[in-house]
């Protein structure tokens, strides 16, 4: 019997959606294979119900994502991006540049400590930084400090940096009580899904300087980014680039082609989304 492969672009302003999983107009279907790690806009319980295969691309892409973290953490620390646009500007030679805040030995939030989680603070503790997390619960064996209220890490950071995988239980999580306990000399670092952050809560706390600043790759309602964020010297923002590398986007489409021919040749895929691969 011949197969066929399709493919469909979820457009990234329709990441908060789930993409339902048709019976009548797909009644072949065997794996949703997502180009990416969240899976989050994928109807997986639907799936697996109909005995479809669902997986995504993890790990190839942590690396990229971990290393764009920490690059938005000494952006938006030490103004880098700001100070471009100052001397573009040809602001310098009226007034020097405003001084910005040392990275290396400060203390960094991690919200999610997964696979991408784990890497940011591998590399954060290269630069000698404190480093604590907030998660669903304690990881064994971590000598990290674990706070089960981020209320409290965030009181407890400089930088918070959230990787947490987005879905209904994560939407919102980083909410004004959350940006008012990071506090007027603490940095938001978002790598994660736009959701995790109550966006408006945010433009209302760098209005009010309830902040000092934020680094965002992701947005609520992505490609279209807030107005009032766009003006504001103290926000970098990025057109989701975490895993925009060419070495990541094409490890990304080897493991997702690897997924599409195990699963048509009847093999178990190499990375079944987790807790979701159907039984046959």
């Amino acid at each position: 019997m011949r197969r066929r492969i399709g493919a469909e672009y979820s457009s990234p302003a329709r990441k908060h959606e789930s993409i339902p999983v048709p019976s009548v107009t797909l009644p072949a279907l065997e794996a949703v294979v997502n180009f990416g790690v969240g899976y989050d806009h994928i109807d997986v319980t639907a799936a697996r119900t109909r005995g479809i295969t669902v997986c995504n691309t993890p790990d190839v892409l942590t690396d990229c994502v971990a290393d764009l973290a920490m690059g938005c953490i000494i952006d938006i620390a030490r103004g880098m991006t700001a100070a471009d646009r100052y001397v573009r500007r040809g602001q310098w030679p009226h007034a020097p540049y405003p001084l910005g805040r040392k990275v290396s030995g400060t203390r960094i939030g991690i919200v999610g400590l997964g696979r991408i989680g784990h890497a940011v603070a591998y590399r954060a503790e290269a630069f000698g930084m404190t480093v604590a997390y907030h998660n669903r619960r304690a990881v064994a064996g971590l000598l990290y400090r674990y706070f089960d209220d981020l209320r409290l890490l965030a009181a407890a950071s400089d930088f918070l940096v959230v990787c947490a995988s987005g879905g209904a239980d994560s939407t919102g999580l980083v909410d004004s009580e959350v940006l008012h306990a990071l506090g007027p000399s603490g940095f938001l670092i978002n790598v994660a899904r736009g959701d995790v952050v109550d966006q408006a809560a945010l433009i209302e706390a760098l209005r009010d300087s309830v902040i000092a600043g934020a680094a965002l790759d992701v947005f609520r309602n992505e490609p279209h980014v807030p107005t009032e964020l766009l003006d504001r010297e103290n926000v970098l923002l990025l057109p989701h680039l975490g895993s925009a590398t060419m070495q990541s986007r094409t490890q990304m489409w080897e493991l997702l082609c690897s997924n599409v021919t195990s699963t048509l040749s009847g093999e178990a895929p190499p990375t079944p989304v987790r807790q979701f691969a159907p039984a046959r």
